[in-house]
């Protein structure tokens, strides 16, 4: 079983990218975002603290994170693999994936991370404003306030996974299939 966590800021790519990679290698797609936001439209209690977090930019608290993404992935036992989007995002996520993934004789394979300048992701993520109703996307500084939360709290836990030589970094930029092509020979050279 392979599991990947699929790294970078917002506005990288890493959605995009986990469909084509889940239907390219079979792979379950856990994307805590996605999560939350099937939590907040559904009015759940989780949803509504996670969105007080969101709406002004920050993280949601590692406790309730761990515990919905061990759930979600619990819920997959025929999983031929995961891809992690979006988790871990501090270094206590990424020792809970750790352990969680140890209690199941499993371990994460590799992180793949996409690599983006910043003024291209204040581009992108203005864009799927527009194109995806993501109201969390329309403010730039509520768009500056993630990228900054980024580099300060997620950027280091790149760090875990270069302690376990498991990082490796994927050129984000050009056309989606061209970064598609470059996950994808990643994978299939023995990640």
């Amino acid at each position: 079983m392979r599991n990947i966590v699929l790294f970078g800021p917002p506005g990288a790519g890493k959605g995009t990218q986990s469909v084509l990679l889940v239907d390219h290698f079979g792979f379950v797609h856990l994307s805590t975002g996605d999560i939350f936001r099937a939590n907040i439209k559904g009015g759940t209690e989780l949803g509504k603290l996670a969105k007080s977090f969101l709406d002004s930019g920050q993280l949601v608290p590692d406790d309730v994170t761990i515990q919905i993404l061990e759930d979600t992935a619990n819920g997959h036992p025929e999983a031929k693999g995961f891809i992690f989007d979006g988790f871990p995002r501090t270094k206590a996520q990424a020792e809970a994936l750790d352990r969680f993934l140890e209690s199941k004789g499993q371990s994460i394979t590799a992180m793949l991370a996409l690599e983006v300048e910043e003024e291209e992701l204040r581009q992108r993520l203005s864009k799927r404003a527009e194109t995806s109703g993501r109201v969390d996307d329309a403010d730039p500084l509520v768009i500056q306030k993630r990228i900054d939360v980024y580099n300060a709290e997620t950027a280091p836990v790149a760090e875990h996974y270069k302690g376990q030589n498991k990082y490796q970094g994927i050129a984000g930029m050009g056309t989606i299939e061209d970064i598609f092509g470059r996950l994808s020979s990643a994978l299939e050279g023995g990640v």
